[in-house]
């Protein structure tokens, strides 16, 4: 089981702060992203490269997620 977080604009976007999804090992951020988007039709609003972390450090989207993660995905940040 793998905890998902959706921060700032993000959680507004799909309506939720976050959720749990089991995935099938090995997988990594992209397959997270894939599967949130065919379970939770709002977060097709999300952009298709998102900005996460795995376990509170920034990653890509090609790291790996096990069991036990949590994963956020991270809206950009803009200011001066």
């Amino acid at each position: 089981m793998v905890r998902l977080k959706f921060l700032a604009r993000y959680a507004e976007l799909v309506g939720r702060e976050e959720m749990e999804l089991d995935l099938t090992q090995p997988a990594t951020v992209r397959d997270l992203v894939r599967r949130v988007n065919d379970q939770l039709p709002a977060a097709r609003r999300l952009p298709d490269h998102p900005f996460a972390a795995v376990n509170l450090r920034h990653v890509r989207l090609d790291a790996a997620v096990s069991d036990g993660d949590e994963v956020a995905l991270l809206p950009p940040l803009a200011g001066g």
